[in-house]
């Protein structure tokens, strides 16, 4: 009895390290939360999703996981856009920085760990781009290739 005790414990144990083992990450899928907008904000975050580039300041498209139209992603570590995000707290905030790119306007967040984040300003859904550390010697390289695309897919306004 003992034994058969100890080899149930055990199933659980073995059952888990081995899912561990599926589930670890092997760098080269990055990984980004899915945003949830309403049906409109999601229309328009598809559109973008078909006109987005190949490329982003050279690199190559690597989408995020999980898979889904409302993410996308370029290079390894990986530039992440997201659309349909919730708008920033920090964009009622006069002293918040921001810039206009190739006539995008764009709310910047320096994150506590030396990385970037963009969002979209006066556009009808919210579009978040992240350049981690190790991209942000870029400038504002990947904004002028995502531009275009967003300019085509999301009009001008207030988002809801």
């Amino acid at each position: 009895m003992t034994f058969f005790r100890r080899r149930l414990l055990g199933l659980p144990a073995l059952a888990l390290l081995i899912a561990a083992a599926g589930c670890s990450s092997d760098h080269s899928s990055p990984s980004a939360a899915v945003p949830s907008p309403d049906a409109k904000v999601a229309t328009l975050c598809r559109n973008l999703d078909k006109v987005l580039p190949r490329k982003v300041d050279g690199l190559e498209q690597n989408d995020p996981e999980p898979r889904s139209a409302l993410t996308a992603g370029w290079g390894s570590p990986a530039i992440i856009l997201r659309c349909g995000v919730v708008r920033p707290a920090e964009m009622d905030d006069p002293e918040a920085d921001g810039m206009e790119v190739d006539g995008v306007g764009w709310l910047l967040q320096k994150q506590n760990d030396g990385s970037f984040r963009f969002t979209t300003t006066l556009r009808r859904a919210y579009v978040e781009v992240s350049l981690p550390k190790a991209r942000t010697g870029d400038g504002v390289a990947p904004l002028v290739n995502l531009a275009p695309a967003v300019k085509k897919a999301i009009p001008e306004g207030i988002a809801d």
